[in-house]
């Protein structure tokens, strides 16, 4: 398999394929990541912080684009990413400007696959939190209520758990300990 490098970004959040996240810009020499990734100079990754770590996020990562762009009151950046591939992280380098090159690999994106039986749960679930965070659900033009991938992706990006704990679920070939997961846990309340 190819290696690719990639401009990386990260942040205490998770964004994963076909998911979309909000994130503000303001250290001048990350516009000009964002200006590189738009010239096409790299793709980018997206990855969860990882503190005192090298490279400085955990291992799993998504290959994003740039979807949007605003000019915040402050004269800071407001961008849009939307998650496309999931990638490893095999190693990263800190630039003379304190941004980071990784070099990725491609891991395998989770199969789309209908919503069924008990399950349909945690998509209403998900349905009903959009409803209560309409800065989330308007994010994005379509949402897969249907997908039971799409709706666990969704659930890990939002649920308030410590990243190590969402790096093993993401290392699942498919969505299924995702949808158990989040499934026990609304459970668990509802009880």
């Amino acid at each position: 398999m190819q290696t690719q490098e990639m401009a990386l970004i990260t942040r205490d959040a998770l964004l994963l394929p076909d998911g979309r996240i909000e994130i503000r810009v303001v250290d001048p020499c990350y516009l000009h990541v964002v200006a590189d990734v738009l010239k096409g100079k790299y793709p980018l990754a997206f990855g969860m912080f990882k503190a005192n770590g090298l490279p400085p996020c955990y291992p799993n990562a998504t290959q994003c684009e740039i979807i949007d762009f605003n000019q915040l009151q402050d004269n800071s950046l407001s961008i849009v990413l939307e998650g496309k591939q999931r990638v490893k992280i095999l190693s990263a380098a800190k630039r003379k400007d304190g941004t980071w090159i990784a070099r990725t690999l491609r891991s395998s994106n989770w199969d789309q696959e209908p919503i069924r039986g008990e399950f349909e749960l945690i998509s209403a679930a998900l349905e009903q939190f959009y409803e209560v965070n309409p800065e989330l659900s308007g994010l994005y033009a379509n949402i897969h209520l249907e997908d039971a991938s799409w709706v666990s992706q969704r659930w890990l990006e939002v649920l308030p758990l410590y990243n190590k704990d969402k790096q093993v679920l993401m290392n699942q070939p498919n969505c299924h300990k995702t949808m158990d997961f989040v499934l026990d846990l609304i459970k668990s309340h509802v009880d």
